[in-house]
């Protein structure tokens, strides 16, 4: 669970719902003519500009890796890789059907070590593997980026058509105030969508993009090396140009501190 994303939604919803109490009630900021012209109105324009299926597919899986994290960093899957080399140095490339492995991408290497496939095979199934990963991935944070951008726009239509209402009923003084509120609830929700939603799960969909791809390429290359057969501290030195350099070092200081005297 990403818990910065719960909280950040939580926090938002907090101030918005303590702002509104604060002046009035939530009945005053329920409108269903503007709920329809931002939801609807957003929906609209991004089946306009993604196929229908990229849609379904995008908008689950973007909101799963949105509030999901990755178990394991880059830092744990160094050492893990490296102790998968050791293992298949010392028992073979069977030894590691033994071995229980959180990351399922990471699982699938070794299933294909253990197994005996060639490196090629391993190389093209695994690449392909994450290049589809990362592209529902990315349709699923530009859906989300579409609605953001749509959400505010249509909070613009949904304005001027709530004043074009009210200046068409000027002669009666009971309706100013109901277009009027749709008028301005209309930019409200299209705003908030966008601002406290949308948008935020877009940003945070492409920094775990940027991430996966960084650590599935780094478990693309430990599995090859493995299945070369390459020593334990060759696979982690290689695998430690992954890290970010301050990491680099601490692992480096850390093998000092742990080496006999």
């Amino acid at each position: 669970m990403d818990i910065a994303t719960g909280l950040g939604l939580l926090a938002g919803a907090c101030v918005l719902v303590t702002l509104i109490l604060m002046g009035g009630d939530l009945r005053m900021f329920v409108d269903a003519h503007a709920a329809i012209v931002i939801f609807g109105g957003s929906f609209a324009a991004t089946l306009i500009r993604f196929p229908l299926t990229s849609i379904f597919h995008g908008l689950p899986l973007g909101a799963r890796f949105a509030f999901t994290m990755r178990r394991i960093g880059q830092r744990e899957l160094v050492d893990q890789i490296a102790n998968l080399a050791e293992i298949a140095r010392k028992q073979g490339p069977l030894g590691l059907e033994k071995v229980e492995v959180e990351d399922s991408f990471l699982a699938k290497g070794i299933r294909f070590v253990a197994d005996g496939y060639d490196a090629d095979f391993i190389r093209d199934n695994l690449e392909r593997d994450r290049d589809n990963f990362l592209t529902h991935l990315d349709e699923g944070q530009k859906i989300y980026r579409a609605v953001g951008d749509c959400a505010p726009a249509f909070g613009m239509v949904g304005t001027l058509i709530g004043m074009v209402q009210m200046f068409a009923n000027m002669t009666d003084p009971s309706k100013l105030g109901p277009y009027m509120a749709v008028a301005l609830l209309a930019t409200f929700y299209g705003a908030a969508l966008a601002n406290l939603l949308c948008l935020p799960i877009a940003d945070k969909l492409h920094l775990k993009l940027v991430d996966e791809e960084i650590n599935r390429t780094l478990i693309i290359d430990g599995i090859l090396m493995i299945r070369e057969s390459k020593s334990p501290t060759l696979v982690r030195e290689m695998l430690l140009a992954y890290l970010p350099e301050k990491h680099r070092h601490a692992e480096v200081d850390e093998e000092v501190e742990t080496a006999p005297a």
